[in-house]
């Protein structure tokens, strides 16, 4: 039942806190206030009975009814006489009903009795005689709320105020202390899908402050961390093409035997190619402005292109695909990297679908193809990692899952390797609709 969100639990952690210190105020006022407000009802009681007293002593018989009767009138005091069959509702048992009984047991003897209705009829009814060696007993009833105890509408009017003060002081407190560890944690989901976040303010206590600037500084190193090693692989890619470029040249000019030939050619090519692989991983996050793009309109020119080159991909498009943000270089690269992974790795039928969903597009790339073994999907999408036991048939850097893996994360998203059944591979490119795509910048 408890809340998730740090500003929640702490909110009410703080609510329950104010709850339960207002509440032992209220309990602890309530148990002093109790004593005094018994005994001055006591002696209210008290204070009737002595004046009716003296009134009918001092009062001519003939003139004893009349005020009895203007003493119910005016003050709401009744005088009855106390019967055998009396049926008699006693007070209930509290602390400020015995603090009462005590009080008026002591003023008007221990013989006096409160009842809260006699024969149905409510009020604080309290017996007394009219002296100690009288046998005759009487009822005079006061109206119940002499008897009553609650709390004072003004307590009550500020004991709610200060609730609300407390809760408004505890929602700005738990406020301060999750706001910065959202924005905290939403760099962090940054950084964890390549991107780079803005700099955090580093505002607030002296801990926030500090992690805040701890956090500004770990991603300032990774950026120029990642930047320079994407300038040393583009470097080092840029510099090996001259001398390939000489090696082919030379060996189609110097070498005579044409099976040599072909074999250095051959060689020649496979470096450039895997060269070319270095400079896409070194790219795959710079000069790209991500723009809306017509992703039905990308896939169908992209197997256009796999046709050309003599490789009869499916294609399974759904009739309505939404225009999104997307980097479409950096996306056909993905695509055209898994595309002829599966061609690669062994499949003779290739399919390319999408179809959107209520938050994402879906694109997958199926084969029928050996396949990989579940537990290593994860693992083949680091850099520079290839499967020794399964799809080996072809060479490879390992940077091809990993180059679709980065483009993935750029556009929010993310990719997934399945089987396929019955057999072979699936890679399935989830992209949201809309939210984490950023800019990316040029280097």
């Amino acid at each position: 039942m408890m809340p998730r969100t740090l500003l929640a639990q702490t909110f009410l952690l703080l609510a329950a806190l104010v709850l339960l210190t207002t509440t032992a105020w209220l309990s602890l006022f309530r148990f002093i206030d109790a004593e005094p407000r018994a005994r001055e009802t006591a002696q209210l009681a008290t204070s009737a009975v002595n004046l009716i007293r003296a009134a009918l002593f001092a009062a001519a018989p003939e003139k004893r009814i009349a005020l009895l009767n203007e003493l119910s009138s005016r003050e709401g005091i009744r005088l009855l006489p106390l019967e055998a069959e009396d049926r008699i509702e006693a007070m209930p048992e509290s602390r400020f009903m015995n603090l009462i009984r005590r009080e008026l047991a002591r003023s008007l003897g221990p013989h006096t009795r409160i009842a809260a209705s006699v024969d149905e009829v409510a009020g604080f009814w309290v017996s007394f005689r009219f002296s100690e060696g009288d046998d005759d007993e009487y009822w005079l009833i006061l109206p119940s709320e002499r008897a009553e105890r609650g709390i004072a509408d003004q307590w009550l009017s500020w004991g709610l105020l200060a609730l609300a003060a407390a809760l408004a002081v505890a929602g700005l407190i738990a406020t301060r202390i999750s706001r910065p560890l959202k924005a905290l944690a939403e760099s962090a989901a940054s950084v964890g899908r390549g991107q780079v976040p803005a700099p955090l303010p580093e505002t607030g206590a002296n801990e926030l402050r500090g992690l805040a600037s701890a956090f500004n500084r770990m991603a300032a190193d990774l950026q120029a961390h990642e930047r320079d090693r994407s300038e040393v692989l583009a470097g080092i890619s840029h510099d090996l093409r001259t001398p390939l470029t000489r090696l082919r040249l030379e060996a189609e000019l110097s070498i005579g035997d044409e099976g040599a030939r072909r074999a250095v050619v051959a060689d020649i090519e496979q470096m450039e190619a895997i060269i070319s692989q270095f400079m896409d991983y070194a790219r795959a996050d710079h000069g790209e402005t991500p723009t809306i793009t017509d992703l039905a309109s990308l896939l169908r020119a992209l197997s256009e292109r796999q046709r050309h080159l003599g490789r009869a991909l499916e294609l399974e498009i759904a009739d309505k695909l939404p225009a999104i943000p997307l980097c479409p270089k950096s996306l056909d690269r993905a695509l055209s990297n898994l595309i002829d992974n599966a061609w690669k790795y062994g499949s003779s039928k290739v399919t390319l679908r999408a179809l959107p969903t209520s938050a994402a597009i879906v694109i997958e790339v199926a084969d029928n193809g050996p396949g990989i073994p579940e537990d290593q999907s994860e693992r083949l999408k680091r850099p520079f990692t290839r499967l020794e036991s399964a799809r080996t048939n072809a060479s490879g850097t390992g940077l091809g899952l990993a180059i679709v893996e980065r483009i993935a994360r750029l556009h929010g998203g993310q990719l997934t390797l399945l089987a396929n059944h019955p057999g072979g591979l699936t890679a399935r490119l989830t992209l949201p609709l809309s939210g984490n795509l950023r800019a990316i910048s040029s280097p």
